[in-house]
């Protein structure tokens, strides 16, 4: 460690404490963060267990079906999508108290009844170590693939139906729900989940995302944003969680970032921009990014040296984020992953714990 950065976390250690920090799991990040091959079963639960002894608190899985349009033209074999669910079962039997999150499940492409059993089952298998990130899915061809014949314009009205069907059935004796999109009846689902309740966090950066999370979730899990962005958003969360009765001070603000750590910011700045993951926060323009400078992605995340990072983290913290879940390492292989990894763990989180 830099002498810079260990007399920064000195002055610092004594009054900051409090923020957690989870890394994400590549099951859905081939063609998108990484390249094709990069991922395996083996590799993700390794890597949940290196973060389990380095001090993270989560590992993290994100969600996709099918490839999307930009990434065909990228590649030349389809990438590898791992269910998230069944690989935190893998994880959950490896490891012993680190959490599993998903960041996040695609809502509308899944059956709520049955997403409902899953996530009980996988609550109870892991002792109640699960955090659940519920988000619509970013591409349309995606949505379109799974749903055809559905309005892409009606995900928010479908994703509300869901929401709050998992409500019912992850706490109801017995639940039954008539909406335009979602129907079911007299649905009796044991075990109920291990956690009550059982932690939804509710995904992305929308208007409609923040009345989710205030009317409804455990967390917000918004996507590269600012300090001022997060802080403008979270008045929002409170005045939705209000309007519920609800308390917004137990409701978790995890905005997901990339990171690229490295002795320089030139030197972490080359290998973000060099990154699959750079293609990928530019192809989210148009959804969720929409209206956001692309120019200002390297700042918007935890791209430097670590006395930079934990700058920006303390920044973040003032902003009222109490938790960074899902960081992506930039990385080319798996070796320089964990290398990130770990100096991110050695580095910057001291400061924060």
């Amino acid at each position: 460690m830099h002498a810079r950065t260990k007399a920064f976390i000195c002055r610092r250690a004594a009054r900051v404490q409090g923020m957690k920090f989870g890394i994400q799991t590549p099951t859905c990040s081939e063609g998108l963060i990484y390249p094709a091959g990069f991922a395996s079963h083996k590799t993700m639960v390794e890597l949940s267990q290196n973060a389990e002894r380095l001090g993270y608190d989560s590992a993290w899985g994100n969600d996709h079906i099918s490839t999307q349009h930009y990434i065909k033209g990228l590649m030349a074999k389809p990438p590898n999508y791992f269910e998230p669910l069944i690989t935190h079962g893998f994880i959950a039997e490896a490891t012993k108290k680190i959490r599993l999150g998903t960041g996040i499940i695609a809502l509308p492409y899944r059956n709520p009844v049955i997403l409902a059993k899953q996530l009980s089952t996988l609550d109870n298998l892991s002792e109640g170590r699960t955090i659940i990130g519920l988000g619509s899915g970013a591409y349309r061809e995606e949505f379109e693939g799974i749903n055809p014949g559905w309005n892409y314009e009606e995900r928010g009205q479908l994703m509300d139906e869901a929401v709050q069907s998992l409500r019912l059935l992850l706490s109801k004796p017995k639940a039954s729900f008539e909406g335009k999109f979602i129907k079911f009846r007299d649905i009796e689902m044991y075990p109920k989940p291990k956690q009550k309740p059982l932690p939804l966090w509710m995904g992305g950066n929308s208007q409609a995302v923040l009345r989710r999370a205030g009317t409804w979730g455990e967390g917000w899990l918004p996507a590269v944003l600012t300090p001022a962005r997060v802080r403008e958003g979270l008045k929002t969360v409170k005045k939705y969680a209000k309007k519920a009765g609800r308390d917004a001070s137990k409701i978790v603000v995890g905005p997901q970032y990339v990171f690229s750590v490295a002795k320089s910011s030139a030197e972490a700045s080359r290998r973000f921009k060099k990154s699959l993951a750079y293609e990928h926060l530019l192809s989210l323009k148009k959804t969720t990014f929409k209206g956001q400078a692309m120019e200002e992605y390297e700042n918007m995340n935890l791209i430097g040296s670590s006395a930079q990072i934990i700058e920006r983290i303390d920044g973040l913290m003032k902003a009222g984020v109490n938790y960074l879940p899902a960081l992506i390492p930039m990385a080319k292989n798996y070796a320089e992953l964990m290398q990130q990894v770990k100096m991110f763990a050695k580095e910057v989180m001291p400061s924060f714990g």
